[in-house]
């Protein structure tokens, strides 16, 4: 059994008191704090191996490379990526996300991958991220863009995909889980029915890699994003990882240094995988902490945080389901580390600064998923979210601040 408590103390941030209480941080699915094995691992490349990668011949930027080259390995190794897979370093999920859709859509040197009669399909329950690029990738194409709904509770059916698909499918984006409600829809066959369709396979999977990281070698999947910061690594880095024909289609995002193998006043051709993706210079120390938290997890046991986070949740619904006036969106949703309500008589701002008097961290809005939530018919929500560190009796703390809460705003 994992002991939170006792990891808990890995993380200098969460021993802080907030307002004279201490303090329970239960808004990890927007970011989850950093233990110190992943901040001495990039304490370490800045003081003994910070250089340029890939440009210089000099000790400290060997240095440098032989980092940056290992944490892909490492990362690669994570997510179960295999001979016929690369990864891609990006500034995180939304910009790997990005650059799949630009990248598809862009008319480049081959032309687009995407066009006009085409159809792409995403589903509602995505982040703005997996979304609003399509929206684009749609327009400048002249493809169609498809909506796969949920039902009222949320939940996605396999059997309402299949009327979307037709062989003018090239593009299916779906996410692990839905970041606004919790709802961890069957990814798998989606993108399995989608695949056999033709259709290149996109996963989110920003909200499943605290817990439950999705294996590329056991899934249909062409591109799946993910971010550091989500997964006990630092900010601004994050991976598209895929399958290396489909990553050699899109047309690169951005353009400059070490992704090019030749330049002449007019013209230019692109490097090999992954240099050819990964224009400028990297956070490379990001790419070494991120890396870090990968391995941080593995000694912990993926099984065991992903047991931990899930009895947590189901914990949390059952006290605040009792709660009068309010409803727990995607209350059956087991697999998943993400609680959202609504409350009849309190708006979530008001429920997450009294929350915040208490020491208890929550967000609060519309998470970047408007549509998801407009579609349920809930508006904005108040949402905890659970790490490794958390306990039972912080999500008592939630239980009894929400129950005070609503006292109050009644």
């Amino acid at each position: 059994m994992l002991q939170a408590a006792t990891l808990a103390a890995d993380f200098p941030g969460l021993a802080q008191g907030v307002n004279g209480e201490p303090l329970a941080y239960l808004d990890n699915a927007a970011t989850t704090h950093m233990p110190r094995p992943v901040q001495d691992a990039m304490r370490a490349f800045e003081t003994r191996s910070r250089a340029n990668i890939h440009r210089g011949v000099h000790t400290l930027s060997q240095r440098s490379t032989e980092a940056f080259e290992q944490a892909r390995a490492t990362l690669k190794r994570f997510v179960g990526a295999g001979a016929q897979h690369e990864l891609v370093f990006t500034s995180g999920t939304t910009e790997a996300l990005n650059l799949v859709a630009h990248g598809l859509s862009d008319a480049g040197q081959d032309g687009p991958v995407l066009q006009p009669g085409d159809d792409i399909v995403v589903t509602a329950l995505e982040h703005h991220a997996n979304l609003v690029p399509w929206q684009l990738a749609a327009r400048r194409s002249g493809a169609r863009l498809l909506v796969l709904r949920p039902d009222r509770q949320g939940r996605l059916h396999i059997d309402e995909l299949a009327p979307l698909l037709s062989p003018r499918t090239r593009v299916f984006a779906v996410t692990a889980c839905a970041n606004a409600t919790g709802e961890r829809p069957p990814y798998e066959a989606l993108m399995a029915l989608a695949a056999e369709a033709g259709a290149l396979t996109v996963l989110d999977a920003a909200q499943a890699m605290a817990h439950e990281v999705p294996l590329l070698s056991q899934l249909p999947c062409d591109f799946m994003a993910f971010s550091g910061h989500k997964m006990y690594g630092p900010m601004g880095i994050g991976a598209l990882v895929g399958r290396r024909p489909a990553l050699e289609r899109l047309t690169p995002l951005r353009l400059g240094g070490d992704m090019v193998e030749w330049v002449s006043e007019t013209s230019a051709s692109f490097a090999a995988l992954p240099a050819r993706l990964e224009g400028g210079t990297p956070h490379v120390a990001g790419a070494v902490g991120m890396a870090a938290a990968a391995d941080y997890m593995d000694a912990i046991g993926l099984e065991a945080i992903d047991a931990h986070v899930r009895a947590l949740r189901a914990h949390a619904v059952a006290g605040l389901s009792a709660l009068p006036g309010l409803t727990v969106l995607s209350p059956d949703a087991g697999r998943s580390a993400i609680v959202s309500f609504v409350a009849a008589a309190a708006h979530p701002h008001d429920l997450g600064t009294l929350l915040d008097e208490r020491g208890i961290a929550v967000r609060t809005g519309n998470h970047c998923a408007q549509p998801l939530l407009e579609w349920l018919g809930v508006g904005p929500t108040t949402r905890a979210s659970f790490a490794l560190y958390n306990t039972h009796d912080e999500v008592e703390r939630l239980i009894d601040g929400v129950a005070f809460a609503l006292e109050v705003l009644k």
